[in-house]
Order: structure tokens, then sequence, then C-alpha cells
């Protein structure tokens, strides 16, 4: 996860308030529920020192007209003295509670491990005519976001239907539907293409019958195609003639294939952190870590799943300011936190 997309936060004028708002079961009064809620972090905030102006945007932001679902959602929310900078989804389950402090830096440790454990996901299920795209973030079992989903119209007038019969004059015909398949599929992967560079997706997922999910995976850009995996589900979706058990087969195939791309990446940060060690490119520990900073050494901070580091805080937004990027270590380290650095750096002796 590259810590630029919070630099602006780490940026602004504090000092911060930082709101986390548990997930709740699905209630009929759970606006009502979420207005209680907010009262008491209110409270809390106005107590500690933060000014009238983040305690209105943080009002309309909290407590604005939505549907019922989302005053179920869990949600991080982070204002400076006058607005609010930072409002992303939290899967914080029932049972850990509602937070709300003030200080510098933001407190985004907790939301930093929540990211790193899901996965965005541009979905896309095609035929050889159209397709629905969808961009969802997935933890676990859990859909965490969802937008609304875009369809996308090929721009070919001909039919992509092929005639059964192999007479000499249905070839013409069959090459004209090949034509215009493959002219739909270009405009889905333009679509694609256009989403995937604003929306930075872990993985793109391309779903939909046979050919049209194939066709349009080796359509995309090289660098896409290697983002892109298949699944076998989702047939009859863009045209509308799939029943509830399709979605159900989808939903269950695209969180196997989230938690892989989770899986992965903590996997992949861990070989990282120890093949930097064997090459003295490493450091463990606050007092390392904050030496490797001020030297501008370090390419990645690694946290712990489960155990917060001392300073973790201001560890990550300083490591946002040298343009450092955050990942997850599966192996004990010193103080719950580590780095790989770009080069080798003698932060013992900084530190000490």
């Amino acid at each position: 996860m590259q810590l630029a997309n919070l630099r602006g936060v780490y940026e602004a004028q504090g000092p911060f308030a930082t709101v986390y708002l548990e997930a709740r079961s699905p209630a009929a009064d759970a606006e009502d529920q979420l207005r209680l809620r907010w009262q008491d972090l209110r409270s809390q905030l106005a107590d500690a020192g933060t000014p009238d102006a983040a305690l209105t945007a943080l009002d309309e932001s909290v407590t604005r007209p939505a549907a019922t679902e989302v005053h179920n959602e869990g949600r991080v929310l982070v204002a400076d003295q006058t607005r609010v900078i930072l409002e992303e989804h939290f899967d914080a389950a029932q049972g850990s509670g509602d937070l709300a402090t003030v200080g510098e830096p933001a407190q985004l440790g907790d939301y930093v491990r929540h990211r790193l454990g899901a996965a965005r996901m541009l979905v896309v299920i095609a035929d050889q005519q159209q397709a629905v795209i969808r961009r969802l973030v997935v933890s676990g079992d859990e859909l965490l976001a969802s937008d609304a989903e875009e369809s996308v119209q090929g721009t070919s007038s001909e039919s992509v239907h092929k005639p059964r019969q192999g007479a000499l004059s249905h070839k013409q015909i069959q090459r004209s539907a090949d034509e215009a398949a493959t002219q739909n599929i270009r405009d889905i992967s333009e679509r694609v293409a256009t989403i995937a560079d604003s929306w930075n997706p872990d993985v793109i997922v391309v779903a939909g019958e046979s050919q049209g999910r194939r066709g349009l995976h080796e359509e995309l850009p090289k660098a896409l195609q290697e983002l892109t995996v298949e699944a076998q589900t989702g047939g009859g979706i863009p045209s509308g003639s799939a029943d509830e058990g399709t979605e159900q087969a989808l939903r269950d195939e695209l969180t196997v294939i989230a938690r892989r791309v989770v899986i992965a990446r903590g996997k992949d940060s861990t070989d990282r952190y120890g093949e930097a060690t064997g090459h003295g490119r490493s450091a463990e520990g606050t007092d390392e870590i904050q030496a490797a900073l001020r030297l501008g050494a370090v390419d990645t901070l690694l946290l712990r799943q489960d155990e917060r580091a001392e300073g973790e805080d201001q560890l990550l937004a300083d490591a946002a300011g040298v343009g450092a990027s955050v990942g997850l270590i599966s192996s004990p380290v010193s103080g719950a936190v580590a780095a790989v650095l770009r080069y080798e750096a003698p932060v013992q002796d900084v530190a000490d």
C-alpha cells in the first residue's frame, strides 16, 4: 500500500480528530442508534479541545441522510481543524467498540491494517456484447464497499451470433460476428482500463460467459492482464438472465479470490523482509526505524496484523513523508514493527 495516498492527511494542519465507528448488525432504528453513538463520541472530542468547525464537519459526515445500510457500516473519519479530510469504510466488527481521539498525527494504524487486509476488486462480468463493471472492497467474507455498478455496451451494430451451418454463404456472417465481438470487447476493455487507471484495484476479476471473459482478458493492456484473474461464474449477468444462485456463486468466488490476494500480499512482504535482512537492508523496532526515516532510507514499513508498535502513527506519518509504502509482516519482529530499507544504512549508529 502506497502511503502517498495518505500524505495529504498527514500534511494537513492538526491536531486531528480521528473517529472509528464499528459495524453494527442491521436494525430498523440504525439511524437513531448511530446518532446516539455519535453524540457520545462528539462529547469526548469536544472535551479534548476539538474546534467547533471540525465538530460541525464531522456532524455532517456522520449523520448525513443515507440508506439504512450505511448506518450499519464501519467507518473511519479524520478531521483537521476545519473539515473532514478522510472518510473511508472500516471493517470494525461489532464488539470492538467505537473510538474517538484527538492528537497528532492522525491515528490511522488500524485503518492501514484494515486496508492491507482487504482487496480492492474491479469485477467485470462480460459477454461478447456488453459488460457490467463493479468496484468492490472485500475483506474476509465481508463486502465492505460497493460503488454503483456500471453497464458498458459494445458499439458494434452487428450480431455476435454465428450460424450453426457451415455453408459458404454463412462464412461471411461468421466473419462479421467475429468482428462485432472483437469490437465490443475492445470497447469494454477501454472502459475497464480507464476505471483501473483512476481506481487502482488490487485485482481485476473477469467473469461471465467463457468467450466474453477470455476475449476481454486477452484484450486488456499487458499491465492490467498481470492483475487479472478469470472467475468461472457470472454467466448471464450482463444480459439480465442470471438468477440468485449465479450471483451467490460469484460472491463466493470473489471471496476466495480476495483471500488469495491478501495472503499473497502478506507473504510477499514477509519474503521481501527476509531477503532484505540477508543483504543488510532492514531495520527492526521503533528506534531503528525512526533513524532510518531520518536518513530517508525506508522503502517499506512493515506492521504486525494484531499488535501495535510504540509510536506507530508517527512512523506511518514519517514514512509517508519519505514516499515509503506499508505492508504486513507475519514473522515476529522486535517492537512489532520492521522496515525494508532502500540501501544499507547505519541505523544502529544513528539510533544510538
